[in-house]
């Protein structure tokens, strides 16, 4: 279904960005990434892979809902899909069939990021990597949330994300879009009617860690945490699975 934008729309934080964040993504990418993988929601900026890697773009809309989905988007060229499917759940994608999986500022989308975790792993082979990167809360629109903590991921995971949902776009609009009262709730309706997707979840860099620590023992990650990196606004990392 295709969402109109959301009146009063957030705007980031100012900041000086002295550098393009693509840089140390593709550097990155070039040190962990090869064989065959999907990115999700890779819209304007995807990764640029190293040579021995070939990705299949994976988004919840076609090409087309994109540009109607991100109107500020118009004049950019937005990479087209060439899977349609719900990123958080992967579902037409077999488990234990990538060698990697990238998702740069997704997972903050998702209402059950353990849940989501879980399901990415299963998608890989032995050896295969994750590459995520995040919005560093102190530096973009969620700057005045309180971070999320781990006991409400569990919670989202364990009992179902619909639990917390109203209560997610009461605080996007009153922290992040600044309204009050009823016109807050009012907006906080609307966008939960739209199934607008909000930010549902926040991090700084020592909470984003935390997150990953407690995460992977909580899903019972087969591999580790091979890499952890502040890049400008966003927050880096890289999960191997070794078995």
């Amino acid at each position: 279904m295709n969402q109109p934008a959301p009146q009063s729309a957030p705007q980031p934080a100012p900041q000086k960005q002295v550098a393009d964040k693509r840089i140390l993504r593709a550097f990155i990418a070039r040190r962990y990434l090869g064989g065959t993988g999907i990115e999700i929601g890779a819209l304007g900026t995807p990764l640029d892979l190293p040579p021995n890697a070939q990705a299949k773009y994976v988004d919840r809309m076609s090409l087309e809902d994109l540009y109607k989905e991100f109107p500020e988007m118009a004049q950019r060229k937005l990479q087209a899909p060439d899977i349609i499917d719900n990123g958080e759940t992967l579902a037409s994608i077999p488990d234990g069939s990538l060698d990697f999986i990238v998702a740069n500022h997704f997972l903050e989308h998702c209402e059950n990021l353990l849940g989501t975790l879980r399901i990415h792993t299963a998608k890989l082979r032995k050896g295969g990597r994750l590459f995520y990167a995040i919005p560093n809360r102190d530096f973009t629109f969620d700057r005045n949330r309180p971070t999320t903590p781990f006991a409400h991921l569990v919670q989202d995971d364990q009992e179902g994300p619909e639990k917390a949902r109203a209560t997610h776009y009461m605080e996007w609009a009153t922290l992040v879009e600044n309204k009050q009262g009823a016109e807050a709730e009012a907006q906080a309706l609307r966008l939960q009617q739209m199934n607008y997707s909000i930010h549902y979840h926040a991090w700084d860099a020592p909470a984003w860690f935390q997150t990953l620590a407690l995460g992977t023992e909580y899903i019972k990650f087969p591999g580790f945490v091979a890499h952890f990196e502040l890049n400008f606004h966003e927050i880096i990392c890289v999960l191997v699975r070794t078995h």
